[in-house]
């Protein structure tokens, strides 16, 4: 091979390369930001704010009090300053080493009326707040965004989607990054608080939300006593994973840190919760976990494998449309997908890990870029979808780690109900849900003999 021969080899190479490229090629990153400082609050009043879906038609309402005699009711109307109802709910707290937290307040308000706007007061005293309840029907919004931290760039993200016209954020996992730093929490709340306090935020755990320490059985007690999800009206025994339904879509929140094998309580949960999920009033599925399934980032590769292994043909069968996680930091879209390889009736996944953490962006990918694989780039930004009625729905990603949201990758999404695919798979979930209940049976059985 001759001179020109090598000088054209490796135009052609970078060519490609350039083809393979996932970041827009115009687009200059900026620099890392900062971590936000910010003071954990030291008044009396209700703080860190945040409110999340618990069960038909109700909110639960959370708040922390240094007083350690606040009382734990909720005070709300619809009109400003005057409340004509009053909830009684319940507290906690917890230590953690040398960290003594405040009184942990959860309250649940209700019932309410769908797409109302409540003004609503905690304790008898502070600050009021408002809150507006999400439709009874299509369409419905959510935003979208994993791994948050508490950066300049998490604080543009939150900008981001305060712009939005959303209805519940959906945050699939690493909330503060406290890392047993347990004032981050603290301060987290405080940074959330504008948003959380106004729309439902639903969550699952991430790695980040596991501070386990030697003598302390419980890794997850600050997560599990500050962000305390629908688990109990979902028929979970653990928070760590649930399903709540809002507006045609039910929504299921999994345990990438919980145990998720064929005999553990959350596959039988999930099991049962599946078998429960009537398509006709919720034509869309949605699953949310914190690991990846489909990653072709060099980032975290095959630490979602054990679990995709064990419960993907159970989320196949059921029909799940969308699966949305975190823990990389960048985004990616895949077409739909089942086992490796496409599948027109398998899940579209998204990797959304992008919320603005300490630890930066995953820069390095896996080339070429897998067939599964749709988009992806390696950028801060928020999600964001709607589903406009029980057979489409859009799906956009925002590019935020410039000073305004730009929107980079969109597509509309058709259910699985209507393109016919749970015809073809309605006998195949039956007969995992009646095979896995009876060795489930067997199982226990062994045990107790």
């Amino acid at each position: 091979m001759n001179d020109m021969e090598v000088k054209l080899v490796l135009i052609h190479t970078l060519g490609l390369l350039l083809l393979c490229a996932t970041v827009t090629a115009n687009y200059v990153r900026p620099l890392p930001r900062k971590p936000l400082h910010i003071s954990s609050s030291h008044s009396n009043h209700p703080h860190q704010v945040h409110i999340s879906l618990a069960g038909i038609n109700h909110m639960r309402v959370t708040w922390i009090t240094n007083d350690k005699n606040s009382p734990s009711y909720v005070e709300y109307g619809i009109s400003p300053a005057r409340y004509d109802t009053v909830a009684e709910g319940e507290y906690t707290s917890y230590s953690y080493m040398l960290y003594s937290s405040g009184k942990i307040h959860h309250t649940v308000i209700g019932p309410l009326e769908h797409n109302t706007t409540y003004f609503y007061r905690c304790g008898g005293y502070g600050p009021e707040f408002q809150l507006k309840t999400p439709p009874a029907q299509f369409p419905v919004t959510f935003a979208v965004a994993g791994d948050l931290g508490q950066t300049g760039w998490t604080k543009s993200t939150l900008d981001h989607i305060d712009q939005c016209n959303y209805d519940v954020y959906l945050l699939p996992g690493d909330l503060s990054y406290a890392d047993r730093m347990q004032h981050l929490w603290d301060t987290f709340g405080e940074l959330v608080e504008p948003l959380a306090s106004t729309r439902p935020w639903m969550v699952t755990q991430g790695n980040h939300e596991k501070e386990n320490i030697l003598l302390l059985e419980d890794g997850f007690v600050s997560y599990n006593s500050r962000w305390k999800m629908p688990f109990e009206e979902s028929g979970s025994t653990s928070n760590l994973y649930y399903s709540f339904e809002t507006a045609g879509v039910h929504i299921i929140m999994l345990g990438s840190y919980a145990d998720y094998d064929e005999y553990s309580e959350q596959y039988r949960w999930l099991n049962a919760d599946l078998s429960k999920v009537d398509r006709e009033r919720t034509p869309w599925l949605l699953v949310l976990f914190h690991a990846p399934w489909y990653n072709s980032n060099r980032a975290h590769q095959g630490e979602g494998d054990d679990m995709m292994a064990a419960m993907e043909p159970l989320l196949y069968a059921a029909g799940v449309d969308i699966v949305l996680a975190g823990h990389v930091h960048a985004y990616e879209r895949s077409k739909r997908v089942y086992n490796g390889g496409l599948d027109p009736c398998g899940a579209v996944h998204i990797t959304i890990g992008d919320g603005g953490n300490r630890e930066g962006l995953a820069h390095r990918y896996i080339n070429p870029q897998p067939k599964w694989s749709e988009f992806r780039e390696d950028s801060f930004g928020h999600g964001e979808l709607k589903i406009v009625n029980s057979t489409h729905a859009f799906w956009s990603w925002h590019r935020n780690d410039d000073d305004e949201a730009v929107k980079v990758d969109d597509i509309w999404i058709t259910s699985l109900v209507s393109s016919g695919c749970l015809d073809k798979k309605r006998l195949k979930l039956m007969n995992i849900l009646t095979n896995q209940a009876t060795e489930t049976d067997a199982f226990i059985y062994q045990l107790v003999e």
